[in-house]
């Protein structure tokens, strides 16, 4: 039995590998995709931004669906003459009605109650434990030892949650907005004015500022307090009170329009036009003396004798200016709630 022998050098089957650096071994292959502290803080926050993502789909298909299933009945009632106010002593017609009137009571008791819940939840459950689990830890004085510095550190873990708020909220203010402008809004007899109550918090690009201030408020008030259980309580409370001092600052955002008109009674005096946002009404009497409505309270015969009605208020063309004028008010308070949690963090011993 023989063995053949090469009489040559072996040919390599594939190209040449370089030599290596270090006495030989193999290069390390430089890893892909974030590192350093955006691949920590992305995998401190995935359990948040897979839940978000989640929460994200679901809402948005209800949503869709919602739209879906008005129009398909709002169609439904125009093919069966039932689209008008006069057709609706139809029995058949109130039928259709009272379906189309339980959607935009869905609409309107559940899903914009939530919207504007949103800021709040975000403040308690996102913001709110940022930088307190941080504290109650110990790391962040870790964090300030190490290469990084405490500028970087802060902005990269803000910027995770700061961009999955920014999303998911602007999605679902497209969508919340749609469904109201196009199916309940411009419907027959549908009444849900812009400024009323749950409408203007769940429209435009207000419920995207307020979202990304609550995060911010309940950032500082982690910050604060250092005791996450507390964070989260103390953060809702704050973004609610919040919410609430806005809603007294709101009117005077913009100016409002002032209207005298001839008093009408069956109406109680002033009336604003369709969907307009009426903050002040009164009456002027005979000698040009202006009431109050609070006044005419104590004084209603006198009131109910005025010549003259009067009004301040907002018209529906106002709605955009206001938001736009409230969420730049909001974008800049976050920012000076940001630049206040870097100095704090930066700050020796903090």
């Amino acid at each position: 039995m023989s063995t053949s022998t090469l009489s040559g050098p072996a040919t390599p089957s594939g190209p040449a590998a370089p030599p290596a650096a270090n006495g030989g071994s193999a290069p390390a292959r430089r890893r892909r995709g974030p590192s350093g502290a955006l691949w920590l803080v992305l995998h401190q926050n995935r359990p948040a931004i897979r839940s978000v993502a989640i929460l994200l789909v679901v809402v948005s298909a209800a949503l869709v669906a919602m739209h879906v299933l008005l129009q398909d009945r709002l169609e439904l009632m125009q093919q069966t003459s039932c689209y008008t106010p006069a057709s609706w002593e139809r029995i058949e017609c109130r039928i259709q009605l009272g379906r189309v009137e339980m959607l935009d009571r869905m609409f309107t008791d559940i899903v914009q109650p939530a919207a504007t819940a949103v800021p709040v939840l975000i403040g308690m459950f996102l913001g709110g434990p940022l930088l307190a689990q941080e504290y109650e830890r110990g790391t962040v004085r870790l964090v300030l030892t190490q290469s990084v510095s405490p500028r970087r550190w802060l902005l990269t873990r803000l910027a995770v949650p700061g961009a999955t708020v920014l999303v998911a909220t602007a999605v679902l203010a497209a969508l919340t907005s749609w469904v109201w402008w196009s199916d309940i809004f411009h419907r027959p007899a549908a009444f849900d004015p812009p400024f009323q109550g749950f409408t203007y918090p769940a429209l435009g690009v207000v419920p995207v500022a307020w979202s990304l201030f609550g995060l911010a408020l309940g950032v500082l008030v982690g910050q604060l307090l250092r005791r996450t259980v507390a964070a989260v309580l103390v953060s809702g409370v704050v973004v609610a009170l919040a919410q609430a001092v806005m809603v007294a600052w709101r009117p005077f955002l913009w100016p409002l329009v002032e209207e005298e008109q001839p008093y009408h009674t069956t109406m109680g005096g002033f009336v604003q036009p369709a969907d307009a946002w009426l903050v002040e009404h009164g009456v002027v009497l005979a000698d040009g003396t202006r009431m109050m409505n609070d006044e005419c309270v104590a004084s209603a015969s006198v009131c109910n004798q005025a010549p003259t009605s009067w009004g301040q208020y907002h018209p529906v063309s106002h709605l955009v200016p206001i938001q736009l004028v409230e969420a730049g008010l909001l974008l800049v308070l976050t920012a000076l709630v940001v630049t206040v949690v870097l100095r704090r963090l930066t700050r020796a011993g903090v």
